[in-house]
């Protein structure tokens, strides 16, 4: 074998061998799950974004790319399920045809950590693309992945840039019947409690252009699950929940603001309603 591809195959069984030591030295050393699962998840993320780019690759020439996020994501989450132990569950689950229901929509969720890649994966519905920072597109597998797949790209350095990307995402949205999803927080919070960052506006701004529904999706807070500062990650369910579409129709630029302040109103509560895992303790879930 030639020694090009040597390194790939070793640098893959030393990556697997540490990994499963990690695991097999958890229940005596409690602070090993904590690197074992996040080398688990983002070998998890590799290996989907490889299926996804070549699911994108294959399904571009029948115009059908627009479904490899959903295919992606369903992929991600039954692989992290088996590999970190950690999944997330739409309660009540009847609420989860909101998400397809309301197509073309704009949706979007509260924003905690790196993890939320895994509510993605649970919650995102066909011809369902998402908004992503600019710099992303440059990841190897990942970005190639998002960019062949439909990702509205967003370049937060220029607002010019950033407007005409929101405006392409409108016509995209109409002309194809595509949803899109959006974070409005636009960082990640790593709240300790049930907590909301001040919302941007662009998703509003994007619905409301295109005259098409919101629809909240609420992830509870998870701090109990995953803190990168205390080194924990463990296994576990989280709750999320899909709320009630919210209309644009007939909402001008003007009403944005009150839009915006009203839907956050409604997260925040139902935030407060899933749960508070301040004291460390699972969401759902057992170590």
């Amino acid at each position: 074998m030639h020694p090009l591809l040597l390194y790939p195959l070793y640098f893959t069984l030393t990556y697997t061998l540490l990994t499963l030591l990690l695991f097999a030295l958890s229940p005596f050393i409690p602070a090993c799950s904590f690197p074992a699962r996040c080398l688990s998840a983002y070998l998890s993320l590799t290996l989907c974004a490889i299926y996804g780019l070549l699911l994108s690759l294959l399904l571009r020439p029948t115009n059908h790319h627009r479904l490899a996020q959903h295919l992606t994501a369903r992929a991600f989450a039954k692989t992290m399920h088996y590999t970190t132990g950690v999944t997330m569950r739409i309660l009540p689950s009847n609420t989860a045809h909101h998400l397809t229901a309301s197509r073309p929509c704009v949706i979007i969720a509260n924003h905690q950590s790196e993890l939320d890649v895994l509510l993605l994966a649970h919650i995102f519905p066909p011809y369902c693309s998402v908004t992503a920072k600019k710099s992303l597109a440059r990841a190897p597998f990942l970005g190639w992945f998002m960019s062949l797949s439909g990702t509205v790209f967003i370049d937060r350095t220029n607002t010019r840039s950033a407007r005409q990307a929101f405006r392409g995402a409108a016509e995209e949205m109409l002309e194809h019947r595509q949803s899109v999803f959006i974070f409005p927080e636009g960082t990640r919070s790593y709240a300790r409690g049930p907590a909301l960052g001040a919302f941007k506006k662009g998703a509003f701004h994007l619905a409301v252009q295109a005259q098409v529904d919101v629809v909240p999706v609420v992830c509870a807070n998870y701090w109990g699950l995953l803190s990168a500062k205390e080194w924990r990650f463990r296994a576990g369910e989280i709750p999320v929940r899909v709320l009630e579409p919210v209309s644009t129709r007939g909402l001008g630029a003007e009403d944005v603001e009150g839009l915006c302040e009203r839907v956050r109103g409604d997260m925040l509560r139902v935030l407060g309603e899933l749960g508070d895992t301040r004291e460390g303790r699972l969401v759902g879930g057992e170590e």
